[in-house]
């Protein structure tokens, strides 16, 4: 993923963009209260909404990342460069984004005709981050190095390698052992966060979590706090750069809320999953295993233990949108013990749609957290 300038200031306009782009179902925007609850489909919150309707909104989101990650373009490459100074104009139209309405047309013919409706085709799988597809074979690319990517392992069983259990008991060893990890109960902390929300400005972050999956993280921006919480069922966003002020993430979004509640207090990981499979792969030339977890009608989870350490340190999850899947990686370091039990002072989380960092500076064990950190947010307030 290409995370230069041109990146940045495609996802800090993109999401700033998508606000202003609101506009509402025949009798106006849904009421706080519906939005909290039930998740308006794509065509109820923005204009011109052609072939991407009947989707939630953050699968709409999500599905702008997927554009963006195939062809490495930002958000005025296919909408009217005045889009940077009139928000209105997004909803302009342009020869691309007509373009992209016909190439999802097609790709969707493509997998119904020849996949049975099953999504093996994809904007990426012929653009790779080019604006036009290549037609010719690439003799650089073909002698060159292989470029390594760990997220693209091949899940199979490595003859002679530890297994399912070896590894959450080595994991857990490793984190300060069963009776510490279930004697903490609850914790808070404080640090710092830096997104391309935040324009790349470093500002303050506070996390709350209470076993067995409860969290919630706020972060202090200047125009109000960005909320994100789950109170063991439910999830809400409360953020200014989102299109709505407040809202219920859907599939793969909710699962990935409920996870991260969930690796707050890691004891209950192994009971999330339906079934496991291990194998390896290498992260910065480190063997690491990799635990995969499956539920019944959700994407794969990976999970990435330091072969060493035995320590988590990297989860890749995905989201399926209306044109394919896209992925979530959470990279975990700087461990540190807190009340015997060592947990990740910081976790950089990458997705199709940005880069986030957050970094704790300090951690209370076993806080005395009050209720309302998990309940309902507040809606956002709109961007001045």
């Amino acid at each position: 993923m290409i995370l230069g300038s041109r990146r940045i200031t495609a996802s800090v306009l993109c999401s700033l963009s998508a606000c202003l782009l609101m506009i509402g179902s025949a009798n106006g925007q849904a009421g706080q209260a519906s939005q909290a609850t039930r998740q308006p489909m794509a065509e109820e919150v923005f204009k011109k909404v052609d072939v991407l309707k009947g989707i939630p909104v953050d699968e709409f989101m999500d599905t702008m990342g997927m554009f963006s990650s195939a062809l490495t373009l930002n958000c005025i490459d296919c909408h009217v460069a005045e889009s940077v100074g009139s928000w209105e104009k997004f909803a302009d139209e342009t020869p691309l984004k007509v373009k992209a309405r016909q190439m999802v047309t097609m790709v969707n013919a493509i997998n119904r005709d020849q996949f049975k409706g099953v999504r093996a085709i994809t904007c990426y799988t012929c653009h790779r981050g080019d604006m036009l597809p290549r037609t010719l074979p690439s003799l650089a690319a073909q002698y060159a190095a292989p470029v390594e990517d760990a997220n693209d392992v091949v899940i199979v069983n490595v003859p002679n390698g530890p297994t399912v259990d070896q590894v959450f008991d080595k994991y857990i060893q490793a984190l300060g052992g069963a009776q510490r990890l279930n004697a903490l109960t609850s914790y808070s902390g404080k640090g710092t966060y830096i997104g391309f929300e935040t324009e790349q400005t470093v500002v303050p972050m506070e996390l709350y979590a209470k076993a067995p999956s409860q969290r919630s993280m706020v972060v202090k921006m200047t125009v109000g706090d960005n909320v994100r919480v789950f109170d063991g069922t439910t999830a809400w966003i409360a953020a200014s750069d989102k299109p709505l002020p407040l809202y219920t993430p859907s599939g793969g979004n909710l699962e990935g809320a409920k996870l991260d509640a969930i690796l707050m207090f890691p004891s209950q990981l192994k009971a999330a999953f339906a079934n496991w499979r291990v194998s390896a792969t290498g992260i910065d030339n480190k063997l690491v295993r990799v635990v995969q977890g499956t539920n019944p009608r959700q994407p794969p989870v990976n999970f990435y233990f330091d072969g060493s350490s035995g320590l988590l340190v990297r989860v890749l999850r995905y989201m399926d949108t209306a044109v394919g899947r896209v992925p979530t990686q959470v990279d975990y370091s700087d461990y540190r013990d807190v009340a015997g039990v060592k947990i990740p002072f910081k976790w950089i989380v990458t997705w199709t749609n940005g880069q986030s960092t957050s970094q704790l500076t300090e951690v209370q064990a076993n806080a005395n957290i009050p209720a309302s950190r998990f309940a309902r947010p507040a809606p956002a307030p709109k961007p001045k």
